[in-house]
């Protein structure tokens, strides 16, 4: 489990999986890929920075919210494959920032779950990457994010 010892040198603690606030899988397979549905930054059991990004939220808050988006991420990679060591690469990351109208730094906010997956997965970690600015977020998200894994 060299994977639950990096992510605990990095000091992350992974929650419990939750469960779907609505009608999917948090995680389906397809052969070798993983297609994780898209994650939002809740922490024990609450929205975490609600709001539009560059409003109510700052790029500092909404990084950190991206961050946690990865961390519960991870949370549902393990919950379903039971070893993260058995992830082998992180193909593609497509993240959705709740955004202000004129707000431009969609990428920056990204950027924090990008590093995040390359400090826990280190070269299997580098990743293709869509960062999107939307109106509206379900449960006024600021971020939300989405993965396919390879296994």
């Amino acid at each position: 489990m060299m994977i639950e010892k990096r992510i605990e040198e990095l000091g992350i603690r992974l929650p419990e999986a939750s469960p779907p606030k609505a009608l999917y899988l948090p995680v389906r397979q397809l052969g070798n890929a993983l297609f994780v549905a898209g994650q939002v930054p809740m922490f024990d059991g609450a929205m975490r920075f609600p709001g539009h990004v560059g409003a109510e939220v700052s790029l500092e808050e909404a990084q950190e919210a991206a961050r946690l988006c990865i961390v519960n991420m991870l949370s549902a990679l393990r919950a379903y494959l039971g070893d993260l060591d058995r992830v082998k690469n992180v193909v593609k990351v497509q993240a959705f920032v709740n955004s202000k109208t004129g707000f431009n730094q969609q990428h920056i906010v990204v950027n924090a779950a990008s590093q995040l997956l390359y400090d826990v997965f280190g070269e299997a970690g580098r990743h293709s990457r869509t960062a999107v600015g939307v109106n509206q977020l379900p449960m006024d998200a600021p971020v939300e994010i989405e993965a396919i894994i390879e296994i």
